[in-house]
């Protein structure tokens, strides 16, 4: 492992660890606290539980991803269509992630209107936008990076 990536892979890693601590710990409160506030809907638990962990799914393999990524430039192979695969995949998860929060934003709502804190909305209106962020981000790296492998390609064929 390269010393300049080795940081980065670190990060990668670590991030993954309150990621799983939330889902471990916290998503089965909130699917808890749900299920208080409308025991009339006993299936309002599931759903949360169901839209939380699903999120999760997404977030790792574009963790995973991250880490191939990092994996390539330690090999030389930044400028090559791995990685354009690589930051694609990032991009996705991302895009799925905002989706899937979109979808919830129902069940932020309705949590949000018993409990009189509009600052539930606020956290599920974050959580989208940060992943869209994401989202545009690896897209604009995507395409600069295929951009970049166009003209190595060429100028290697010209020479």
């Amino acid at each position: 492992m390269k010393r300049e990536t080795l940081f980065l892979k670190l990060a990668v890693i670590l991030m993954g660890f309150p990621v799983l601590a939330l889902c471990v710990f916290v998503v089965p409160e909130i699917a808890n606290f749900a299920a208080e506030l409308y025991p009339d809907w006993a299936y309002m638990k599931h759903l949360v539980s169901i839209d939380l962990y699903a999120t999760a799914i997404p977030f790792y393999f574009a963790l995973y991803q991250a880490f191939k990524l990092l994996g390539y430039i330690d090999k030389n192979e930044a400028f090559s269509e791995l990685s354009v695969t690589a930051l694609k995949s990032i991009k996705n998860c991302a895009i799925t992630i905002s989706i899937l929060y979109m979808a919830g934003m129902p069940l932020f709502y309705l949590m949000a209107e018993v409990d009189d804190a509009p600052g539930i909305i606020l956290i599920g209106m974050v959580m989208i936008f940060a992943s869209m962020v994401v989202a545009i981000f690896a897209a604009v790296l995507q395409k600069l990076l295929k951009n970049a492998i166009d003209i190595k390609s060429e100028n290697d064929l010209t020479v």
